[in-house]
């Protein structure tokens, strides 16, 4: 019998169909669902996807479970997975469920959840979860009234939940758009209507990029995760930037006017020399993660502003921010986090953040992206066979403590393994680029040699 997928660090994926099953799925909406009735006695769940074929199918698995629990569920329809927090936190629901895998390709998918406070779930609730999904027995369940209904999810209606998140985001804007024109590349994927729709509410001219899918087309050579496509627009059309979203449009990714890339690092320094000194940044305190470049780190020092480092993860980045009690934080990758408007990474949030700094400074992107440094950075990332017993290898070691010796005090190696993916992540930084290489390269090479397919499966 097949194993069933795990909680990683941003919920459950797996093949839709094959890892991820409907059978799967209803297991986890009845587990989810039975703990969920007893937190919150009468509360609904919200529920949303992204553009994924497969979302269809593990929507009603995953809300059969829900509903054989007792749990009303309110179907969102396709949305951003932040808007699946708001809402969630809006309705004072039990929870939030999203059917998304985020960058993967469209075959895979995925299931995570919100509580109603809009945070992802913790991993205590997670584990609890997971360990009762199978030992009901038949009469565990409700019957008669007592079963669930879905509300919601007509074709064609207007979600009026929907509708207040758009609002939400609109009146997080510092300023209207007038006079900007952007590129929007919404990666076909949970964006693809409601980014520019609100982009242009605020005065903004759109320029639209991969906004039209058709369950296949997902994250396929667009996007967050493939962003050439948007920097050559943001250069060949005049736009004053280009936004690049991911599949569930929880972070974003851009490009300056001359088609350049900035990413998550330097969004981040970009807000917090805007705003050092002001209550948007209290203690003049910034959360990244490990993979932060150490540019962003010694860049913001010299300007008096901290940056704190937290494990890879939208979830690690806001337990540190409430804990430090930081106002902005988030990953090179393109999560932001702004903790006193959202409680959750948002792709669209983001844009209008950016697109409201080049309004109030008169700025060009470039020069706002530019007020950093970044020292030279490779990753790579390994397909392995399996993740378990990386940490144990001692070519590996081997290899990271010879590249340590040639870097010094000057730059750093990290290698960790995917939370979502069978990869192992090889970084690394320093002031030489070509020295860099090397080390990237030979390390992902042990990687390769020693957890890379076996021979017998190639």
């Amino acid at each position: 019998m097949q194993e069933d997928p795990k909680f990683g660090t941003d919920g459950v994926r797996g093949v839709a169909n094959a890892d991820l099953s409907a059978f799967f799925a209803f297991r986890l909406g009845r587990a989810a669902g039975n703990l969920f009735a007893q937190q919150a006695p009468g509360s609904p769940v919200v529920l949303g996807r992204d553009t994924r074929r497969s979302g269809d199918l593990l929507r009603c698995a995953l809300g059969a479970g829900l509903l054989s629990a007792g749990i009303d569920v309110v179907d969102l329809g396709v949305i951003p997975t932040p808007g699946v927090a708001y809402v969630a936190r809006l309705l004072q629901a039990a929870a939030g469920a999203v059917i998304s895998a985020s960058h993967n390709p469209a075959r895979d998918n995925g299931i995570k959840f919100f509580g109603s406070d809009g945070r992802k779930i913790p991993d205590e609730v997670e584990t609890c979860i997971e360990q009762s999904l199978d030992g009901f027995e038949a009469g565990d369940f409700p019957t008669g009234a007592g079963v669930g209904r879905f509300h919601g999810g007509d074709a064609g209606a207007r979600n009026p939940h929907v509708d207040r998140y758009a609002e939400f985001l609109i009146a997080s804007a510092p300023s209207r758009l007038d006079g900007l024109r952007l590129v929007v590349d919404a990666g076909n994927g949970a964006a693809f209507s409601l980014g520019p729709h609100v982009a242009r509410a605020l005065g903004a001219e759109v320029i639209e990029l991969h906004g039209v899918p058709d369950g296949l087309n997902i994250n396929a050579g667009c996007g967050a995760t493939h962003p050439e496509s948007a920097m050559a627009a943001a250069r060949e059309r005049g736009a004053d930037l280009a936004v690049a979203f991911d599949g569930d449009a929880d972070r974003a990714i851009f490009a300056d006017e001359q088609g350049r890339l900035v990413d998550g690092d330097r969004v981040m320094a970009m807000c917090a020399l805007a705003w050092r000194d002001t209550d948007r940044l209290p203690g003049n305190v910034v959360v990244g993660t490990v993979m932060s470049n150490v540019g962003l780190e010694r860049g913001l020092a010299d300007r008096g502003v901290r940056l704190l480092r937290a494990p890879v993860g939208d979830r690690f980045v806001a337990d540190q921010m409430r804990t430090a009690g930081a106002a902005l934080g988030g990953e090179k990758s393109g999560h932001i986090l702004f903790s006193r408007l959202h409680t959750t990474g948002d792709g669209i949030l983001t844009l209008l953040q950016v697109a409201s700094l080049l309004k109030q400074t008169g700025r060009p992107l470039s020069e706002l992206a530019d007020q950093i440094r970044e020292y030279p950075q490779l990753l790579v990332n390994v397909p392995v066979w399996r993740r378990r017993g990386w940490r144990v290898q001692p070519d590996l070691w081997a290899a990271v403590r010879e590249g340590e010796g040639q870097l010094g005090d000057s730059g750093r190696i990290l290698v960790r393994a995917s939370g979502t993916e069978r990869i192992i992540r090889v970084m690394a930084e320093g002031p030489d680029e070509e020295v860099v290489r090397a080390i990237v390269h030979r390390i992902a090479d042990v990687v390769s040699r020693t957890m890379g397919q076996p021979k017998d499966e190639e």
